[in-house]
Protein backbone atom coordinates (compact mmCIF):
# COMPACT_ATOMS: atom_id res chain seq x y z
CA UNK A 1 0.00 0.00 0.00
CA UNK A 2 2.80 2.40 0.95
CA UNK A 3 4.61 1.61 -2.30
CA UNK A 4 1.43 2.39 -4.22
CA UNK A 5 1.04 5.77 -2.50
CA UNK A 6 4.67 6.63 -3.19
CA UNK A 7 4.24 5.68 -6.83
CA UNK A 8 1.16 7.91 -7.12
CA UNK A 9 2.99 10.83 -5.47
CA UNK A 10 5.90 10.36 -7.87
CA UNK A 11 3.54 10.41 -10.86
CA UNK A 12 1.86 13.58 -9.56
CA UNK A 13 5.23 15.28 -9.06
CA UNK A 14 6.33 14.33 -12.56
CA UNK A 15 3.04 15.59 -13.96
CA UNK A 16 3.41 18.96 -12.21
CA UNK A 17 7.00 19.27 -13.39
CA UNK A 18 5.89 18.50 -16.94
CA UNK A 19 3.24 21.22 -16.69
CA UNK A 20 5.84 23.78 -15.61
CA UNK A 21 8.20 22.77 -18.40
CA UNK A 22 5.30 22.81 -20.85
CA UNK A 23 4.38 26.39 -19.97
CA UNK A 24 8.02 27.45 -20.28
CA UNK A 25 8.36 25.67 -23.64
CA UNK A 26 5.15 27.25 -24.89
CA UNK A 27 6.44 30.75 -24.08
CA UNK A 28 9.75 29.99 -25.77
CA UNK A 29 8.02 28.63 -28.87
CA UNK A 30 5.80 31.71 -29.09
CA UNK A 31 8.89 33.92 -29.12
CA UNK A 32 10.33 31.85 -31.98
CA UNK A 33 7.03 31.74 -33.92
CA UNK A 34 6.58 35.50 -34.22
CA UNK A 35 9.04 38.06 -35.49
CA UNK A 36 10.09 40.87 -33.15
CA UNK A 37 7.28 43.48 -33.07
CA UNK A 38 5.13 41.34 -35.37
CA UNK A 39 1.84 43.25 -35.67
CA UNK A 40 -0.05 40.07 -36.58
CA UNK A 41 0.65 38.71 -33.10
CA UNK A 42 -2.60 38.44 -31.07
CA UNK A 43 -3.11 40.98 -28.29
CA UNK A 44 -4.19 39.94 -24.79
CA UNK A 45 -7.75 40.47 -23.52
CA UNK A 46 -8.57 43.65 -21.56
CA UNK A 47 -9.52 43.47 -17.87
CA UNK A 48 -10.27 45.97 -15.09
CA UNK A 49 -7.47 46.36 -12.52
CA UNK A 50 -7.77 47.00 -8.79
CA UNK A 51 -7.16 50.50 -7.37
CA UNK A 52 -4.72 50.01 -4.47
CA UNK A 53 -0.99 50.63 -4.50
CA UNK A 54 1.64 49.00 -2.28
CA UNK A 55 3.71 50.69 0.37
CA UNK A 56 7.23 49.53 1.24
CA UNK A 57 7.63 46.83 3.91
CA UNK A 58 10.11 47.27 6.71
CA UNK A 59 12.97 45.45 4.92
CA UNK A 60 12.66 47.42 1.66
CA UNK A 61 15.19 49.89 0.27
CA UNK A 62 13.26 53.04 -0.61
CA UNK A 63 14.60 54.31 -3.93
CA UNK A 64 12.15 57.20 -4.20
CA UNK A 65 9.38 58.24 -1.83
CA UNK A 66 8.72 59.06 1.79
CA UNK A 67 7.98 62.47 3.31
CA UNK A 68 10.79 64.24 1.43
CA UNK A 69 11.42 62.38 -1.82
CA UNK A 70 14.81 62.99 -3.43
CA UNK A 71 17.12 61.56 -6.07
CA UNK A 72 19.93 60.54 -3.71
CA UNK A 73 19.58 56.88 -4.74
CA UNK A 74 19.82 57.70 -8.45
CA UNK A 75 22.43 58.77 -10.99
CA UNK A 76 22.36 59.67 -14.65
CA UNK A 77 22.82 56.66 -16.88
CA UNK A 78 25.13 58.88 -18.94
CA UNK A 79 28.36 58.37 -17.06
CA UNK A 80 26.82 58.11 -13.61
CA UNK A 81 26.64 61.85 -12.88
CA UNK A 82 23.84 63.70 -11.11
CA UNK A 83 20.29 62.62 -12.03
CA UNK A 84 18.56 65.48 -13.87
CA UNK A 85 14.93 64.53 -13.36
CA UNK A 86 12.55 67.03 -11.78
CA UNK A 87 10.83 66.49 -8.40
CA UNK A 88 7.25 67.77 -8.14
CA UNK A 89 5.44 67.17 -4.85
CA UNK A 90 5.70 63.39 -4.24
CA UNK A 91 6.75 62.32 -7.75
CA UNK A 92 9.53 62.84 -10.26
CA UNK A 93 9.09 63.83 -13.90
CA UNK A 94 11.34 63.37 -16.94
CA UNK A 95 12.38 66.78 -18.34
CA UNK A 96 13.24 67.15 -22.02
CA UNK A 97 16.59 65.63 -23.00
CA UNK A 98 17.42 64.78 -19.39
CA UNK A 99 18.40 61.21 -20.22
CA UNK A 100 17.59 58.05 -18.33
CA UNK A 101 18.51 57.40 -14.71
CA UNK A 102 19.78 54.36 -12.85
CA UNK A 103 20.18 53.33 -9.24
CA UNK A 104 23.57 53.92 -7.68
CA UNK A 105 23.34 50.48 -6.11
CA UNK A 106 23.37 47.27 -8.11
CA UNK A 107 20.91 44.41 -7.55
CA UNK A 108 20.24 40.86 -8.69
CA UNK A 109 17.29 38.82 -7.34
CA UNK A 110 14.70 41.29 -6.14
CA UNK A 111 11.14 42.41 -5.59
CA UNK A 112 10.54 45.82 -7.12
CA UNK A 113 7.55 48.14 -6.68
CA UNK A 114 7.18 51.19 -8.88
CA UNK A 115 4.32 53.55 -9.73
CA UNK A 116 4.15 55.45 -13.02
CA UNK A 117 1.85 57.81 -14.86
CA UNK A 118 1.53 58.71 -18.53
CA UNK A 119 0.39 62.27 -19.34
CA UNK A 120 -3.28 62.80 -20.12
CA UNK A 121 -4.57 64.84 -23.03
CA UNK A 122 -2.16 63.59 -25.67
CA UNK A 123 -3.16 64.09 -29.29
CA UNK A 124 -5.04 60.91 -30.34
CA UNK A 125 -2.99 60.93 -33.54
CA UNK A 126 0.07 60.07 -31.44
CA UNK A 127 0.07 56.29 -31.48
CA UNK A 128 2.28 53.22 -31.48
CA UNK A 129 5.60 53.53 -29.59
CA UNK A 130 5.41 57.33 -29.48
CA UNK A 131 2.53 57.30 -27.00
CA UNK A 132 4.24 57.90 -23.64
CA UNK A 133 7.06 55.43 -24.01
CA UNK A 134 9.36 54.46 -21.15
CA UNK A 135 10.59 51.32 -19.44
CA UNK A 136 11.91 49.71 -16.27
CA UNK A 137 15.16 47.78 -16.70
CA UNK A 138 16.41 45.14 -14.26
CA UNK A 139 20.14 44.42 -14.08
CA UNK A 140 20.56 47.12 -16.78
CA UNK A 141 19.37 44.60 -19.39
CA UNK A 142 15.83 43.29 -19.04
CA UNK A 143 13.02 45.73 -19.81
CA UNK A 144 9.41 45.81 -18.66
CA UNK A 145 7.75 48.21 -21.09
CA UNK A 146 5.81 51.32 -20.06
CA UNK A 147 3.34 52.79 -22.56
CA UNK A 148 -0.15 54.26 -22.76
CA UNK A 149 -1.91 51.04 -23.77
CA UNK A 150 -5.33 51.77 -22.26
CA UNK A 151 -8.24 50.61 -24.37
CA UNK A 152 -12.02 50.20 -24.09
CA UNK A 153 -14.98 50.15 -26.49
CA UNK A 154 -14.63 53.85 -27.30
CA UNK A 155 -10.92 54.47 -26.87
CA UNK A 156 -8.05 52.52 -28.33
CA UNK A 157 -4.40 53.53 -28.18
CA UNK A 158 -3.24 49.94 -28.37
CA UNK A 159 -2.10 50.25 -31.98
CA UNK A 160 1.37 48.84 -31.53
CA UNK A 161 3.08 45.47 -31.58
CA UNK A 162 1.99 43.14 -28.79
CA UNK A 163 5.50 42.66 -27.39
CA UNK A 164 5.89 46.44 -27.06
CA UNK A 165 2.72 47.38 -25.18
CA UNK A 166 2.58 48.23 -21.49
CA UNK A 167 3.56 45.29 -19.30
CA UNK A 168 5.43 43.49 -22.07
CA UNK A 169 8.88 42.05 -21.64
CA UNK A 170 10.01 44.27 -24.48
CA UNK A 171 10.59 42.50 -27.77
CA UNK A 172 9.84 39.10 -26.22
CA UNK A 173 6.53 38.44 -24.47
CA UNK A 174 3.28 40.45 -24.33
CA UNK A 175 1.46 40.54 -20.98
CA UNK A 176 -1.18 37.85 -20.51
CA UNK A 177 -3.82 40.59 -20.16
CA UNK A 178 -3.96 44.35 -20.69
CA UNK A 179 -4.44 45.85 -17.20
CA UNK A 180 -3.84 49.50 -18.12
CA UNK A 181 -5.63 52.46 -16.59
CA UNK A 182 -6.46 55.60 -18.53
CA UNK A 183 -3.66 58.07 -19.21
CA UNK A 184 -3.21 60.52 -16.35
CA UNK A 185 -3.97 57.91 -13.66
CA UNK A 186 -1.30 56.34 -11.50
CA UNK A 187 -0.41 52.74 -12.28
CA UNK A 188 1.82 50.19 -10.53
CA UNK A 189 4.21 47.38 -11.32
CA UNK A 190 5.14 44.80 -8.71
CA UNK A 191 7.99 42.74 -10.10
CA UNK A 192 9.66 39.61 -8.76
CA UNK A 193 12.93 38.88 -10.56
CA UNK A 194 15.34 35.93 -10.50
CA UNK A 195 18.73 36.52 -12.11
CA UNK A 196 20.28 34.23 -14.74
CA UNK A 197 23.14 31.87 -13.92
CA UNK A 198 26.21 31.13 -16.03
CA UNK A 199 28.75 28.30 -15.98
CA UNK A 200 32.55 28.65 -15.95
CA UNK A 201 32.58 28.91 -19.75
CA UNK A 202 30.10 31.82 -19.75
CA UNK A 203 27.16 29.75 -20.97
CA UNK A 204 23.75 30.59 -19.52
CA UNK A 205 22.62 27.54 -17.57
CA UNK A 206 19.53 29.16 -16.05
CA UNK A 207 17.58 31.91 -17.76
CA UNK A 208 16.34 34.88 -15.77
CA UNK A 209 12.74 34.61 -14.57
CA UNK A 210 10.20 37.30 -13.90
CA UNK A 211 6.74 37.74 -12.42
CA UNK A 212 4.99 41.06 -13.10
CA UNK A 213 1.82 42.30 -11.39
CA UNK A 214 0.31 45.32 -13.18
CA UNK A 215 -2.24 47.27 -11.13
CA UNK A 216 -2.80 44.22 -8.92
CA UNK A 217 -3.14 41.81 -11.85
CA UNK A 218 -0.58 39.13 -12.75
CA UNK A 219 0.54 39.71 -16.33
CA UNK A 220 3.66 37.48 -16.29
CA UNK A 221 3.90 34.45 -14.01
CA UNK A 222 7.40 33.05 -13.44
CA UNK A 223 8.25 33.70 -17.09
CA UNK A 224 11.67 32.86 -18.51
CA UNK A 225 13.39 35.90 -20.04
CA UNK A 226 15.00 34.98 -23.34
CA UNK A 227 17.95 37.38 -22.97
CA UNK A 228 19.01 41.02 -23.02
CA UNK A 229 16.39 43.47 -24.32
CA UNK A 230 17.18 44.51 -27.89
CA UNK A 231 15.40 46.56 -30.55
CA UNK A 232 14.30 44.53 -33.59
CA UNK A 233 16.59 41.65 -32.67
CA UNK A 234 15.88 38.37 -30.97
CA UNK A 235 16.99 38.47 -27.35
CA UNK A 236 19.95 36.37 -26.26
CA UNK A 237 22.35 36.10 -23.34
CA UNK A 238 25.77 37.65 -23.83
CA UNK A 239 28.56 38.08 -21.34
CA UNK A 240 27.99 36.65 -17.83
CA UNK A 241 26.72 39.14 -15.25
CA UNK A 242 25.84 38.81 -11.58
CA UNK A 243 24.35 42.20 -10.70
CA UNK A 244 23.14 45.37 -12.39
CA UNK A 245 21.32 48.67 -11.86
CA UNK A 246 17.62 49.38 -11.97
CA UNK A 247 17.17 51.82 -14.88
CA UNK A 248 14.30 54.12 -15.84
CA UNK A 249 14.20 55.06 -19.49
CA UNK A 250 13.95 58.55 -20.98
CA UNK A 251 12.26 58.03 -24.34
CA UNK A 252 11.44 61.70 -24.91
CA UNK A 253 8.10 61.70 -23.09
CA UNK A 254 7.21 63.58 -19.83
CA UNK A 255 6.67 60.46 -17.74
CA UNK A 256 6.12 60.55 -13.97
CA UNK A 257 7.26 58.08 -11.31
CA UNK A 258 6.72 57.75 -7.56
CA UNK A 259 6.79 55.30 -4.61
CA UNK A 260 9.71 53.16 -5.79
CA UNK A 261 11.11 50.52 -3.45
CA UNK A 262 13.03 47.28 -3.74
CA UNK A 263 13.66 44.20 -1.63
CA UNK A 264 16.77 42.12 -2.22
CA UNK A 265 15.82 38.45 -2.45
CA UNK A 266 18.06 35.47 -1.63
CA UNK A 267 18.99 32.84 -4.17
CA UNK A 268 16.84 29.73 -3.89
CA UNK A 269 19.35 26.96 -3.05
CA UNK A 270 17.25 24.16 -4.52
CA UNK A 271 17.46 25.77 -7.96
CA UNK A 272 21.25 25.57 -8.09
CA UNK A 273 22.81 22.29 -9.23
CA UNK A 274 25.97 21.02 -7.56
Amino acid sequence: MKKGVKAIKRVVCLFLAAMVLGVSSYAGNAVKKYGVHDKSRPHPPVINPARRFGQPPSDAIVLFGGEEPNLSAWASERGGGEAKWKIIDDYMEVPKKAGGIRTKQEFDNCQLHIEWRTPRGLDPKITDQKRSNSGVFLMDRYEVQILDSYTDDNYDTNRTYADGQAGAIYGQNPPMVNACRKAGRWQSYDISFLRPLFDEDGKCIRKARITVIHNGVVVHNNLEIEGTTSHKRKARYGRPHEKGHIRLQDHGNPMCFRNIWIRELPEQPYLIKD
